[in-house]
């Protein structure tokens, strides 16, 4: 059985023995359900790709914080300045992340981080068209994007 249904079925049992199906009560459930799967994964025969997609998708999150405030600070920042330095410019970016999921939950993250935003994706889903608030080094902004989210969401959903 998957790991992930395995963790949600544990969550609402301790709910249930608990009575209690709040929010806090749930995310109780599932933490202290995944510790118990991870625990007796030898013995229930659960892979280790729950446990890493688990890992990599909490990696993934906290990247996303990082980028959101870092980026945000960089826009505040130059919006406050008497003279803004910012140079806007639409860019390409080639996809490697070829799923549907994927490249909706990359053109999300980018549009969700201040100073970005995903304009289109081809016909072909080779490219993302980007516009960037901070566009001057294309270059540059293609190999965040590629070793930041993209990696990372490679790695979340690799099998």
């Amino acid at each position: 059985m998957n790991g992930l249904v395995l963790n949600l079925l544990l969550a609402f049992a301790w709910a249930a023995m608990t009575a209690d199906f709040s929010f806090m009560s749930l995310a109780t459930g599932a933490v202290l359900g995944f510790f118990a799967l991870w625990i007796s994964s030898p013995l229930t025969g659960i892979d280790d790709l729950y446990f890493k997609r688990f890992r990599r998708s909490v990696y993934l999150a906290l990247f996303f914080l990082w980028e959101l405030l870092m980026s945000s600070i960089k826009v505040a920042w130059d919006v406050i300045r008497p003279v803004p330095q910012n140079k806007p410019a639409l860019i390409e970016v080639p996809l490697t992340v070829k799923g549907d999921f994927e490249i909706l939950l990359l053109t999300n993250l980018i549009s969700l981080t201040p100073g970005t935003l995903s304009v289109d994706v081809s016909e072909d889903r080779e490219t993302l068209l980007v516009h960037a608030m901070f566009g001057d080094d294309a270059d540059d902004l293609i190999a965040d994007i590629k070793n930041g989210f993209e990696r990372l969401i490679m790695g979340v959903f690799e099998k």
